[in-house]
Order: C-alpha cells, then sequence, then structure tokens
C-alpha cells in the first residue's frame, strides 16, 4: 500500500534519515527482489538550444530574439546521424532527444526526422521530446495532440520522456516558467500517449522554492494517471541545479545531498504502483548515487555519452560503464545493463 499524504509530510519533517532509507528500500526489494540494479547506455542529443519559454531554471536554451539568438542552433540531419551511429558503436541502445520550443520546428519535420533515423539505425529505440514539445508541434502544425503523437508514432517514435514537468502545481509552474505548459497539458500528452500504447516516463525537478505540500501534489497527480493507465516506467527525480540560471541567480539554495535522498526516498514509497524509480548522478554525484541504491532507487540512469543541458548550470558529473557498474556492486546489487523499457540485456 503507498503512504498518505500525511505520512509523506511526516518523513520530510523527519529528521529519521536512516529510518526513512530503510522503509523505501523495503519497497524496493519487495519490487526489485532479485537484488539487480539497472543502468542503459545512450545518448542526450539536443537538436536544438532555440526556445520561446524562457524557463528561469534554465541555462541552456536561447531566446529566438535578442542579444542571445545568435548563439542558439539546430542541427542538421547528418550531425544528428554522425552522434547516433557512435552511439550505437559505443555499445548504445538508444537515444534520448529533445530540444527548445521552435514555431518552425512542425510535425513534417520530425516525421522527416524519425524515419531517416530509422531507416538508418531500426534497432536505436527513439525515446524523444517532452509534453512542452509535443505541445507545440500539435500547436505550430495546427492538428490535435492526439494526431500529433499518433503520427510521430508511425514514424518511429518509441517512447515519450518525463521532461518539462519540474514541479507539477501550477503555482510552481507559472512562478519558475510562466510560458511553460500547465500541470493538467502535461498530463493529458502522456494519458494520450498511454491510450495510444506508448509508454512514458514521469520526472521531478525539484528545490525551486516549492513546499512540501506541492512536492506531494507533484507525486498524487503521476500515482492517479499510472493508477489510471499503468503507462510510466519509471520515476526520476533530481535537483535544481542554479548556476548560470536566472533562477539561481536570486541566490536560490542548492538542494542537498539529504534534502536529495530524502525526496528520492519519499518518492518509492509514495509511488509504489511504478515499478522503477531512477538516482540520479548527473546532479548529485557518485558518491550519493551509491547511497541512493539504499534509499529506493533501483537504476542508476545512463551512462549518457552526452549531456548539455544540467552541464550548461555548472554541473559536470561525468561516469563510465565500468565505473556505474562498481558502483553498483559496492552498493551490494547487480549490476544490469536495460534497455529504454528496463527490459535487460545482460547479467554479469
Amino acid at each position: 500500500m503507498p503512504i498518505s499524504r500525511q505520512q509523506a509530510l511526516d518523513y520530510f519533517h523527519s529528521d529519521d534519515l536512516i529510518g526513512l532509507g530503510m522503509d523505501a528500500d523495503a519497497v524496493r526489494r519487495r519490487l526489485h527482489p532479485e537484488g539487480v540494479v539497472t543502468y542503459i547506455i545512450d545518448r542526450n542529443i539536443n537538436y536544438t538550444n532555440f526556445c520561446t519559454e524562457y524557463c528561469t531554471f534554465c541555462a541552456f536554451y536561447r531566446p529566438l530574439k535578442g542579444p542571445q539568438a545568435k548563439e542558439g542552433y539546430i542541427l542538421d540531419r547528418e550531425t544528428i546521424y554522425e552522434k547516433i551511429a557512435e552511439t550505437r558503436d559505443l555499445g548504445g541502445t538508444g537515444v534520448l532527444m529533445q530540444g527548445g520550443i521552435h514555431p518552425d520546428l512542425k510535425i513534417d519535420w520530425f516525421e522527416s526526422l524519425f524515419t531517416g533515423i530509422k531507416q538508418r539505425f531500426p534497432n536505436i529505440w527513439l525515446h524523444c521530446l517532452s509534453a512542452s514539445e509535443i505541445l507545440a508541434i500539435a500547436e505550430y502544425s495546427e492538428i490535435s495532440l492526439r494526431e500529433t503523437i499518433a503520427r510521430l508514432r508511425d514514424a518511429g517514435l518509441d517512447s515519450i520522456p518525463g521532461g518539462g514537468a519540474e514541479i507539477l502545481d501550477d503555482d510552481v509552474r507559472k512562478r519558475i516558467a510562466r510560458l511553460k505548459c500547465r500541470t493538467q497539458d502535461w498530463l493529458d500528452v502522456h494519458r494520450t500517449a498511454h491510450e495510444l500504447g506508448m509508454r512514458t516516463t514521469a520526472t521531478m525537478m525539484f528545490g525551486v522554492g516549492e513546499t512540501f505540500d506541492q512536492r506531494i501534489n507533484h507525486f498524487e497527480v503521476v500515482r492517479q494517471l499510472q493508477e489510471e493507465t499503468g503507462g510510466f516506467t519509471a520515476f526520476i527525480p533530481w535537483s535544481f541545479q542554479p548556476h548560470n540560471t536566472a533562477l539561481g541567480g536570486r541566490g536560490w539554495d542548492e538542494a542537498t545531498s539529504v534534502e536529495y535522498l530524502k525526496t528520492l526516498a519519499i518518492s518509492r514509497l509514495y509511488l509504489d504502483n511504478i515499478e522503477n524509480v531512477q538516482a540520479s548522478w548527473v546532479t548529485q554525484g557518485l558518491k550519493v548515487l551509491e547511497v541512493a541504491l539504499n534509499f529506493g532507487g533501483n537504476d542508476v540512469g545512463s551512462v549518457m555519452l552526452e549531456e548539455n543541458v544540467v552541464k550548461a548550470a555548472g554541473t559536470s558529473n561525468c561516469t563510465t560503464e565500468e565505473e556505474l557498474r562498481r558502483i553498483i556492486r559496492d552498493a551490494g546489487f547487480k549490476p544490469v545493463q536495460r534497455d529504454t523499457l528496463y527490459r535487460t540485456m545482460f547479467l554479469n
């Protein structure tokens, strides 16, 4: 049984970090009794860093107009193909492709891109486009959300990442990203994808001044949609990286490792209807990652052959497959390479 809202609040206010970790680890072991921790080899490709949304927490994307516009780009197809070929040659099984909101990139641009990728790399899994991007594609192409997702799926899109969730509470969203889609819009994208037979992930970026109640609001709407559709493969929380961002320029303090471990563990307890919870090394580093595997995390994400967005915010942790496997073993688990849908690839 999942914990209640009041129990989640009590955990957030509790000083018993070890007890919380043990409770989350019990849920993790119930769902994954085999003692395995998974990881994936893939690549993040940002096809453009132009964006019209001007989120205060972002250091990567550039406005279409103004003095910074000259720094923007749209990757050409051959560059994208080269990045995917390198990923495949290094043992990667998929790419996570996301970009900014660009009004010139309509549905036909993405259909052509995905079709071209699948023709050249039929075994590469395309885990692409945040809810905000999909909503923008639908708007700029003047078609419905359902048609947009169906056409992207038919062109080769395999699954949808949970990016753009931030905190699924509209008071928070209006404060940190006033032009971004609202909570119901994000949910509509994922619900529609699930209805069309696609799997997606759910994410949370915390530490932007939200209350504990607002974090629990986020957990609750994700849990409710999972009860309805069962379409989420994983939940992935990470902490806001304030450096080089407009929001960070207001004196924001970065979430501590203790706060990260608490939030990860509470998410594992609250979202026991989602099979996988991913621990983040990109924002927290490898030492905290090892601890997080005893706070409810059963996956360490990607070896990540390329990552640009978090790096732009001043955080540049990096790792290798060998190092991730060592950390998993040191935490007391067996490392297993997986694909995007958490199907195992190898067991060593």
